[in-house]
């Protein structure tokens, strides 16, 4: 079995046929057919099912497919390493991200990374959940991820900053004068949900600190992206919960930002699965100096007892 044969199985899955994959390939379609049968009869059965129209992948095939992307992406990404342990002035560097980091923080950061090293290509890999962060990035999605700390991570955790959840509402709103707010002030108010909200303990975030102060949060609208419930909080729909950088970046200062009393907050970090070297350490060190509002170097947040799975609010290790 070989690394040549596990990515012309996978070019066959992704392109659902052979001549297709064969073009992508270029190679010819009995080359690839070879290669693949040779694949199958060291697996031990056959992976694709031929079909009148295209192929689709037999039951050992779906068992294999995962293993087989990542050994073809572990193999890419060791190739990636042995070039940036020469440098960080060549190749390329995949960069994994919740959404709130890539888009709050990372565009300044990018901007910065290609002054200083224009000869690294960079890729961007956004996931609306920490969970789904994790999982891509221990198949080998990324070189590095920036996120919330992953709990049990068998690679390297490192801290990089700290996000700030804040409170929006219109310039209009009665608590516009104020710069923080129990949440018990916003009993009576409805509030923006977002999808990418985290879930603490299979509880969401918003319930759990709004039940802490006595009351139940009443949604008046669920949106998919922070972006958008932070833009509805800013027309009077209701309040919103999201990362400061967001607020204050990526979507504007049109609204009024308005801190929790006691603040939300959460260490955010960069993790790997094997240490950071050449490029991708310079990255983490460029990350480090441009962080918004980057606190004092702390302990790993791996130690932290609570794990939130979403992308717009802090972890609960900070809310009681």
């Amino acid at each position: 079995m070989s690394l040549r044969q596990m990515e012309y199985f996978l070019t066959v899955v992704e392109e659902a046929s052979f001549t297709r994959a064969a073009e992508t390939l270029h190679v010819t379609q009995p080359a690839l057919s070879h290669q693949i049968k040779a694949l199958e009869k060291t697996v031990g059965g056959p992976l694709l099912e031929r079909m009148p129209r295209g192929v689709r992948l037999t039951p050992m095939g779906r068992a294999f497919r995962p293993h087989a992307e990542l050994a073809v992406r572990s193999a890419a990404q060791a190739r990636r390493a042995a070039r940036a342990a020469a440098g960080a002035e060549g190749g390329e560097l995949h960069v994994a991200a919740v959404h709130s980091v890539a888009v709050g923080v990372l565009p300044d950061v990018f901007a910065r990374w290609r002054a200083a090293h224009p000869g690294v290509l960079l890729h961007l890999h956004e996931y609306a959940t920490s969970q789904a962060l994790e999982e891509q990035v221990e198949r080998g999605v990324a070189d590095l991820a920036v996120g919330p700390a992953p709990v049990d991570w068998p690679g390297s955790v490192l801290p990089v900053g700290e996000e700030e959840a804040v409170l929006v509402v219109p310039f209009d709103d009665r608590l516009a004068g104020r710069t923080t707010v129990t949440p018990a002030e916003l009993s009576d108010r409805p509030w923006i949900r977002c999808a990418m909200e985290p879930v603490i303990d299979g509880e969401r975030f918003l319930d759990r600190v709004c039940g802490q102060a006595g009351f139940r949060p009443r949604t008046a609208v669920f949106t998919e992206h922070t972006s958008t419930a932070v833009r509805m909080a800013a027309a009077g729909v209701g309040v919103a919960v999201a990362p400061s950088h967001i607020v204050r970046g990526a979507v504007g200062e049109d609204c009024v930002v308005l801190s929790a009393d006691p603040p939300w907050k959460r260490p955010l970090t960069v993790f790997t699965r094997v240490p950071p070297t050449g490029a991708a350490e310079a990255f983490v060190n460029l990350l480090r100096a441009s962080w918004p509002q980057a606190p004092a170097p702390r302990r790993e947040a791996a130690d932290s007892p609570v794990r939130a799975h979403g992308d717009c609010g802090p972890a609960a290790a900070v809310v009681g």
